[in-house]
């Protein structure tokens, strides 16, 4: 009796299995589908911009959707979306949060501000869109907002951009985005010196100290008043900081220099070790309440773990990316298919900025054709 109830169980484990393969293109393609419909409930077109969520974080949606477009083959489907923000974007930002070194403007025009950080977010959405789309104004942008951002290197702490144009704290993330940025125009444009600049951005970064001993990035530096020192500051570590720089050094690699991809996945497994629970669902510190940024940075993380893993596939990606995107749509979703903040439940209100996270992981999990 009980070894036939075994061979019941096991049959139906099969089925199951075969069952889910065939439907699991389908079913991952939908929850797509029904959440970037639901994202764009917060789209402002007057804006190009969108409601409840910030100025970089807007550029982060639009990746998002300009991915899924990509990803699913529907790659007109919101392209109106993109010209419209490459539009209304750059003027419609009101003044008093539009202050450029002391010179006020009516918008950021060029997709430029204060922060370089912001700015390499906007530079790899029009990359993003230019790949979609081959239309060269999304890379003619790009290629501006990056020759802003190089301005912001310079030799304190021997190398590195700064966080802004205040110059007073260089972290990981606006470093990250520069290395991205660099990698990507280099392989788009065939310009010797955004080659140049990834070299020099990277062995920058990997000598700053920002990746500790557990192959982890904390945000930043901290240096010294007296000596000007540079040190690790051991600051949080962010999912968001952890991603990445795995996009850029993907890209990167295709440009021949395959070490970039052991250099990738160290960081990655050292993420995915650190910051997921026992069930390896992605959480960041800050959860539940992260306030209008940091309840963004997990889709940021897996986003730029897909662009890795298409590079270099590994199973222990494409399963956490399931793991992450069935929490996601069992435990964190709303009757109106919105996501909130942690992807392993309780769920939190949703708004655009948890939704075009939650939309990244969702879009990662979609398999590739065979």
């Amino acid at each position: 009796m009980i070894y036939r109830r075994l061979l019941l169980l096991l049959s139906c484990a099969v089925f199951a299995s075969a069952c889910c393969a065939q439907t699991s293109l389908k079913e991952a393609r939908k929850r797509a589908e029904v959440g970037v419909a639901a994202l764009q409930q917060w789209y402002v077109p007057r804006t190009g911009l969108y409601r409840t969520t910030g100025w970089w974080n807007s550029a982060n949606a639009i990746t998002t959707i300009t991915d899924y477009m990509r990803v699913t083959g529907k790659k007109k489907k919101y392209t109106g979306v993109l010209k419209n923000t490459f539009a209304q974007a750059q003027i419609a930002v009101p003044k008093e949060q539009a202050t450029v070194e002391g010179k006020e403007m009516t918008g950021f025009l060029g997709f430029l501000n204060k922060y370089y950080d912001d700015e390499g977010w906007w530079a790899l959405a029009w990359i993003d869109a230019y790949d979609l789309t081959h239309d060269a104004k999304y890379l003619a942008l790009a290629r501006s907002i990056f020759e802003d951002m190089a301005r912001g290197w310079d030799e304190t702490c021997s190398g590195g951009i700064w966080w802004s144009k205040d110059r007073k704290y260089k972290n990981a993330i606006a470093n990250e985005l520069f290395l991205s940025v660099a990698a990507h125009l280099a392989n788009r444009l065939k310009d010797a010196k955004y080659g140049e600049w990834t070299a020099k951005e990277w062995a920058w970064f990997k000598g700053s100290g920002m990746i500790n001993e557990e192959n982890v990035i904390n945000d930043g530096l901290r240096i010294d008043a007296t000596t000007g020192a540079c040190t690790n500051n051991g600051k949080t570590v962010w999912t968001y900081n952890q991603g990445v720089v795995l996009g850029g050094l993907a890209e990167w690699s295709k440009a021949g220099h395959a070490d970039a991809i052991a250099e990738a996945k160290r960081i990655a497994d050292g993420a995915l070790s650190k910051l997921t629970d026992a069930d390896g669902v992605l959480h960041d510190k800050c959860e539940p309440k992260c306030g209008a940024d940091g309840l963004q940075f997990k889709g940021i993380f897996v986003r730029n773990l897909r662009t890795l893993n298409d590079v270099a596939p590994e199973e222990r990606y494409a399963r956490a990316f399931a793991v992450n995107a069935d929490s996601i749509w069992t435990k964190n979703r709303t009757s109106e298919d919105t996501f909130g903040t942690v992807w392993s439940g309780p769920l939190t209100t949703p708004d655009a900025g948890t939704q075009s996270s939650a939309l990244d992981a969702l879009v990662a999990a979609i398999p590739q054709k065979k």
